[in-house]
């Protein structure tokens, strides 16, 4: 028989999220958007809470959340600041690799200081000329004795400016294509890795975005994920794995869009009424609660398919660009519910749209999820 019901321990989970995005995340949700600053401050609080190492294997230090339970608590902290929220789910991001791929000896070497002190991780795979097109990686990595020198660039990484590991993508047989692909840990301290451009956004203003260079950065051959020429695989397997939260955290930010639309609605009056009363506007309110309620049973399916060890990349792709869609749509109409209000910066309607826009567009474009899902979905085709 089918169940909705959250077990005591994700309820307590949910309310724990939720509690820290209410009173931590949301007074200085603004703030930091508004001076486009790391928010070193919250993200002790996070660190001390677990949410920046909850994917983490107990035995390493971490929360051992299922996929379930990271959708959960990403809908909460997306909730709070979509742009907070970016910044601790990208070491989730940077760590589900290693999780999935990384020998005992990689998993205790990498992932255990980070339950340690606080620290940051990114996944550095998008370059200038490779960003859907994953295949048409540029960063090499040349093999020198026991080591590999990685040379090249990343670009739009999240948490590049304060990262302390790099998980890389680079191509250490570039005769052969994808297929050359691997997957390398690197430390930040190692020599030849330099910040480049922090990125001024439109939107997720808290998160650290930047360009990542290595010159002649050697790395050890043990540093290496899986083998060689499995690095395309490896990054599709963590998205399968990662996108739920992305749909997760979209739902977070339609729910914030629909809380308040409601709430202006009730109390602006125009014509002697509440403008809730008004057909147009209820519409558009009972319309976001359905899609909001749709969205969460793709995402949890999803996630659930992950946990049971099904083949998920069609349901995590639904759940992605279904959720991502939805926080785009709901933040534009709770905008113009709000009307001239809701354009102005002293309401939370235009930094919901700002922040909704990159869900749309990181760990693969919705353009791109639309293919993979037609792709699964229409099969092969036979040409006569």
């Amino acid at each position: 028989m089918i169940s909705f019901e959250l077990t005591e321990e994700q309820q307590a989970l949910q309310e724990m999220a939720h509690s820290f995005a209410e009173k931590e995340m949301r007074p200085k949700a603004a703030f930091y958007d508004r001076e486009e600053k790391f928010p070193e401050d919250v993200m002790k609080k996070a660190f001390e809470a677990g949410f920046l190492t909850c994917n983490v294997p107990v035995e390493y230090g971490g929360g051992s959340l299922t996929d379930l339970e990271m959708a959960i608590i990403s809908e909460e902290l997306a909730w709070g600041c979509a742009g907070m929220y970016t910044t601790m789910m990208a070491n989730s991001l940077a760590f589900t690799p290693i999780i999935l791929y990384g020998t005992e000896d990689q998993k205790k070497k990498f992932l255990t200081p980070f339950s340690q002190k606080m620290a940051f991780a990114s996944y550095c795979l998008t370059e200038r000329e490779a960003g859907s097109d994953t295949s048409a990686i540029k960063t090499i990595a040349r093999k020198e004795g026991s080591d590999y020198v990685l040379n090249g660039s990343k670009c739009f990484i999240t948490n590049g400016g304060v990262a302390s590991l790099y998980v890389v993508f680079a191509n250490a047989a570039p005769e052969k294509g994808a297929r050359g692909i691997s997957a390398f840990m690197v430390p930040r301290e190692t020599p030849g890795i330099s910040v480049g451009k922090i990125e001024d956004k439109m939107g997720h203003r808290a998160s650290n975005t930047a360009e990542i260079f290595f010159e002649d950065v050697r790395v050890p051959a043990e540093n290496m994920l899986g083998r060689v020429g499995s690095g395309f695989l490896i990054a599709m397997r963590t998205f399968d794995r990662t996108r739920s939260a992305v749909g997760a955290a979209g739902v977070g930010l339609a729910r914030a869009a629909l809380e308040l639309a409601v709430d202006y609605a009730k109390t602006r009056v125009q014509f002697g009424q509440p403008i809730a009363t008004f057909q147009a506007n209820a519409f558009k309110i009972a319309q976001m609660a359905m899609e909001i309620e749709a969205a969460r049973l793709l995402v949890w399916k999803a996630a659930w398919m992950v946990d049971s060890g099904l083949s998920c990349g069609l349901n995590s792709a639904m759940a992605k660009c279904f959720g991502s869609d939805l926080a785009m749509w709901a933040s534009l109409e709770a905008l113009q519910i709000l009307g001239g209000y809701g354009y102005m910066k002293d309401y939370p309607a235009e930094k919901l749209v700002r922040d909704a826009k990159l869900l749309q567009i990181y760990e693969g474009t919705n353009e791109i999820q639309r293919l993979v899902i037609s792709r699964e979905v229409i099969g092969p085709i036979i040409q006569k």
